[in-house]
């Protein structure tokens, strides 16, 4: 086995030594962790979006056609979604979790537009702004991780 290459970039006591006869400095190791903390936050955030659609449509919106079975799958389908970013913190499912809270963003913005499904919002519901601060910050936050994670991936090859 072969010792790491010291040079300007890693010093020898922030290496440490991996698994698979491998090293890991402490860039990788920060890379990993920070992608790990942002996947957790995104997901905390697609939960708050999921509680947030499933309690509109409790309240209110289970009785507007489409529109309503809209929000119930969007609460239904972001709980598993959000637990598997956590679990598995793989870079498709933070991708796949960016995707799903930017679609409920701009089908928010595109219903206070103009008409979707033949029903028009607006923006100055109750809740709107606030989904939209979480629905655009998760999935910046989720687009962070993923890079993050794939940055890590890259430098460990």
């Amino acid at each position: 086995m072969t010792q790491p290459q010291i040079g300007s970039v890693a010093r020898a006591d922030s290496l440490r030594r991996t698994g698979a006869g491998g090293w890991e400095s402490s860039r990788d190791r920060a890379l990993t962790w920070s992608s790990q903390g942002l996947a957790v936050v995104g997901a905390g955030l697609i939960l708050w979006s999921s509680a947030l659609h499933l309690h509109l449509w409790a309240t209110s919106y289970r009785h507007i056609a489409t529109v309503g079975p809209l929000f119930l799958v969007q609460g239904i389908v972001a709980v598993p979604l959000a637990l598997a970013v956590v679990a598995l913190r793989r870079v498709v499912l933070m991708l796949a979790g960016a995707a799903l809270l930017t679609a409920t963003a701009f089908g928010l913005l595109l219903s206070s537009w103009v008409a979707l499904f033949g029903y028009q919002e607006s923006l100055s519901v109750p809740y709107a702004g606030m989904s939209l601060v979480i629905e655009f910050g998760g999935a910046a936050v989720l687009l962070a991780a993923a890079a993050l994670a794939r940055a890590g991936r890259r430098r460990g090859r």
